[in-house]
């Protein structure tokens, strides 16, 4: 392959990723929000039952956003567990990376530029409470799109895939598991070489495991 027939491959999938993108945020957005709670309800009665949310002390989740499956009715079982619950913060002067900041309910909290809110990290205040992500024993991050084969497709912006590359090579490493609506299920879905792998995709209706 000449390297303008590379070039041309790459642009035709990176095409391919970001109309799958817009379809599947699509399909997740137009959920009621009754299919949101029942939905949430149900991936949560799965997660309880995985031994690695069981065995899991330090535990980093995500706020819901753009549709997002929504993992906050584990956090009073988690609590309940005396488990640490994290919540990423998109780290300052850093490309497209993670923090991971302790949250509890009463975490003053700040929206960053997407609109989400974080932990606020003003003046130094998160040091003692942010945690690395070698550190924590379970991340629970949230997709836009997944197959029966393991594979996952994000929201494009690499954060989770920068944050996470250490986990390719040897040493202390989170359990990571992907959360989505099963309607973000797909047949077969373009793997990009970057994708971090995960241990485990969890929907409202199943359980995959790569």
């Amino acid at each position: 392959m000449t390297h303008m027939q590379d070039t041309a491959a790459y642009a035709s999938r990176d095409d391919a990723r970001r109309a799958l993108r817009r379809e599947l945020r699509r399909r997740r957005r137009h959920l009621s929000a009754q299919q949101q709670r029942d939905a949430a309800l149900r991936l949560c009665r799965h997660l309880r039952q995985l031994p690695e949310v069981r065995r899991a002390h330090r535990v980093a989740l995500y706020l819901p956003n753009d549709g997002e499956i929504d993992p906050r009715p584990l956090m009073p079982w988690l609590h309940q567990r005396q488990a640490r619950l994290y919540l990423p913060v998109l780290r300052p002067l850093s490309h497209n990376a993670l923090w991971f900041v302790h949250y509890h309910p009463g975490t003053p909290m700040v929206t960053n530029r997407f609109g989400i809110p974080e932990p606020c990290t003003r003046h130094g205040a998160h040091r003692a409470r942010r945690r690395a992500p070698w550190a924590l024993d379970l991340i629970l991050l949230p997709l836009v799109g997944f197959d029966d084969h393991g594979q996952r497709i994000g929201m494009g912006g690499g954060f989770y895939d920068r944050t996470l590359a250490f986990t390719r090579r040897a040493g202390p490493r989170p359990r990571l598991i992907g959360l989505a609506h099963d309607c973000q299920r797909v047949e077969r879905l373009p793997v990009a070489p970057w994708d971090v792998p995960l241990d485990a995709i969890v929907s409202d209706q199943r359980v995959i495991r790569p």
